[in-house]
C-alpha cells in the first residue's frame, strides 16, 4: 500500500471512530437532554451554552459543507449560524441519523481520493489555512474529534447522579 492508500485508508477509519465515539456519549441521552444547554459562558446566561444537539447539528454542517461540498460536489449549502441556534429540536434519532450520513459521504469521498487528489487546491469559506484537499479532511478531523470531546463532557454532565437530582 502506497502512501495515498495508507492516508486514507487511515483518515477514513478515524472519521469512523469519530462517529462511533459521538454514538457512545449520545446515545444514553434522552432527546432532551441532546437539546439541553447545562453550561452558559456569559455571567447570568446559563442558556447561552452549546446542546449536544447543537453540536452534532454543527458537525453535521461543516462536514457537509468542506468535505461534501467542496471536495465531493455534492451542492450542501450551509447555514452555519443555525447549526447553534436552530429551535426546532429534532429528535436525537433524527439528528444522529443525519450525522451518520455525513460520516458515511465523508468516508466514501475520503476512499475515492487518488494520490493526486490529495494535494488539488482546496478553498471553503472561514477556512483560510487549508489549501489542498488533505488538509482540509484533517484539519475537519481534529475539529470534528474537538466537538466530540464536548459531547463527552456534556454526556457525562447530564448523565450524573448530582445533575439528575438537581434536576437538570
Amino acid at each position: 500500500m502506497g502512501l495515498a492508500e495508507t492516508v486514507g485508508a487511515n483518515l477514513a477509519r478515524y472519521y469512523e471512530d469519530v462517529g462511533e465515539s459521538a454514538h457512545k456519549w449520545v446515545d444514553p441521552l434522552t432527546t432532551e437532554q441532546v437539546w439541553a444547554r447545562p453550561f452558559g459562558f456569559q455571567a447570568g446566561n446559563p442558556t447561552d451554552g452549546n446542546s449536544v444537539g447543537h453540536l452534532l447539528l454543527h458537525l453535521t454542517g461543516n462536514l457537509n459543507y468542506y468535505i461534501g461540498a467542496q471536495i465531493a460536489g455534492t451542492g450542501y449549502v450551509r447555514h452555519r449560524d443555525l447549526e447553534f441556534t436552530d429551535a426546532q429540536k429534532k429528535s436525537k434519532e433524527e439528528v444522529l441519523a443525519d450525522f451518520d450520513r455525513a460520516i458515511r459521504m465523508v468516508v466514501e469521498t475520503i476512499q475515492k481520493q487518488s494520490a493526486e487528489d490529495w494535494t488539488k487546491p482546496f478553498a471553503g469559506e472561514r477556512e483560510p489555512f487549508a489549501k489542498d484537499r488533505f488538509t482540509a479532511i484533517f484539519r475537519c478531523a481534529a475539529h470534528a474529534y474537538h466537538h466530540v470531546g464536548q459531547m463527552i463532557y456534556l454526556s457525562k454532565q447530564l448523565t450524573s447522579p448530582d445533575t439528575k437530582a438537581a434536576g437538570r
